[in-house]
């Protein structure tokens, strides 16, 4: 007997009242969907070769996701959603914590190239990187404020050091690094977070 193919699984699971939409489909659609982005651009990238990846019909995509942007916007969320909160117990593990996190989301398959996919949009595009700012740069940002805010106030880093300058030299600093064609080590958060460190240390 032939297996029902993803269409008539998700239908199935409709009819069934109270019965959540397999989350299997949203997964393979996503992934796919970043995986498209990176490689043929926002542009060339079709709704219909995604779901044709991910083993399900067009009408499925659409019901979840009502645009391209829509979708491409969820994909970018996702990415962000599966970055666990760090608690270390210190100011400093948990900024290194957050930075290994961001390390590994750069260096996964098509990292960086969706990245760039979503830059090369700005002017075509312009709701997607509103999208990306909105889901990936503002909450890690935030993160590290508040891991650095909390570090100023138990008296660890001086009253007057400017932390959103440190953030974005935090963040920064794995863009420039990859660019320099040698890769982001395995150590590289622990390097960054201890040069941004002593920088902003209070006297001992």
């Amino acid at each position: 007997m032939d297996q029902p193919d993803g269409e008539e699984r998700e239908q199935a699971a409709a009819r069934a009242r109270g019965r959540p939409r397999d989350p299997w489909i949203a997964e393979a659609v996503l992934a796919a969907t970043l995986r498209h982005l990176a490689t043929d651009g926002y542009g060339r990238m079709s709704v219909e070769a995604i779901a044709a990846e991910a083993g399900v019909g067009k009408p499925t995509v659409y019901r979840r996701w009502p645009t391209k942007a829509h979708l491409a916007a969820a994909a970018l969320a996702a990415l962000r959603e599966r970055e666990p909160i760090p608690d270390t117990g210190s100011p400093r593990g948990d900024l290194i914590a957050v930075l290994g996190n961001f390390r590994h989301s750069l260096l996964r398959p098509n990292g960086l190239a969706t990245i760039g996919t979503v830059l090369v949009e700005e002017c075509r595009t312009p709701e997607l990187l509103a999208v990306f700012r909105e889901r990936m740069v503002r909450p890690r940002r935030r993160i590290l404020g508040e891991i650095l805010d909390a570090a100023r106030d138990a008296g660890e880093l001086r009253p007057d050091a400017d932390l959103d300058a440190a953030v974005s030299l935090l963040v920064g600093s794995f863009y420039a690094q990859y660019l320099t064609g040698d890769g982001i080590a395995d150590d590289w958060p622990e390097r960054i977070v201890g040069v941004i460190w002593d920088g902003l240390a209070a006297a001992q």
